[in-house]
């Protein structure tokens, strides 16, 4: 029997939830067992890079009872991203500016990228997966054409600042409208509130997601950085409401809205 679609599934996982939207005319047990794969790589992520539980192997790392080369291939494949990200945006994305080691910045679109990569190993070549705001698109919708996807508006609720017309890519938003003050600007120190947002579009989650966090660092330098990014587009939201994105970004957003969400 084929699946219905698209099928939906939400798993709490990594203090979120994940969902996937299955859009693969597929038979049903090949999708259950495939997105059985998938929730179980994710969870066994959230054990092994919790910075909350006391005996995961990144908090053994951090304490240095596992040295790098003892540890997992996962777990250094991270600590390398994390300094590869650390030198491409210029110290802004720093997994150890608190004082330890937290890779919380990459491992989510890591993982979800690992989890689509799964998927379509297994036959399941078109999904969406939105891990708590952040969305990774392989394939097509099951209706056809691309994927639609609206960028939350950091000051207005439930509104919209941005809607987009997507083939396969990720969209990925770093802000202070949920979680505050919570992302910090490794050179002063202090807490990053010179945006309020900022939204990366590119081909997948990992990088979107640390560039994202790399650009609310660095708060009004970001537009100067994220202009020249190859391969990524970008929008920044103010806190006086104001909004930037990059040429590439602004082709990207739907043209029936696109005299309504011009850049100010």
């Amino acid at each position: 029997m084929t699946a219905s679609l698209p099928l939906v599934h939400q798993e709490p996982v990594m203090g979120t939830v994940v969902t996937f939207q299955i859009h693969t005319p597929a038979p049903a047990g090949r999708v259950e067992a495939a997105l059985g794969e998938a929730v179980g790589w994710l969870h066994w992520v959230d054990g092994t890079f919790s910075t909350y539980k006391f005996d995961s192997e990144v908090n053994r790392f951090d304490r240095g009872e596992l040295p790098e080369k003892a540890a997992s291939d996962e777990l250094r494949e991270v600590v390398a991203l994390c300094r590869r990200m650390w030198e491409e945006t210029e110290g802004f994305f720093d997994a150890w500016v608190a004082g330890r080691f937290d890779p919380s910045g990459v491992v989510k679109g890591w993982s979800i990228d690992r989890a689509s990569a799964l998927l379509i190993s297994r036959g399941v070549t078109d999904h969406l997966i939105d891990a708590g705001g952040d969305l990774l698109m392989r394939g097509r919708p099951a209706s056809g054409g691309d994927w639609c996807v609206g960028v939350r508006h950091p000051a207005v609720p439930g509104a919209y600042c941005a809607a987009l017309r997507l083939g396969e890519g990720a969209v990925a938003t770093s802000g202070t409208y949920e979680r505050g003050l919570h992302v910090m600007d490794p050179y002063s120190g202090e807490p990053a509130e010179e945006l309020l947002s900022a939204t990366v579009v590119g081909p997948e989650l990992t990088t979107a997601d640390a560039y994202a966090t790399a650009a609310l660092a660095m708060g009004a330098r970001a537009p100067s950085w994220l202009g020249r990014l190859e391969g990524y587009e970008a929008q920044v939201v103010t806190p006086e409401g104001r909004g930037w994105w990059t040429p590439g970004f602004e082709r990207l957003v739907d043209a029936r809205l696109r005299g309504a969400n011009g850049s100010s």
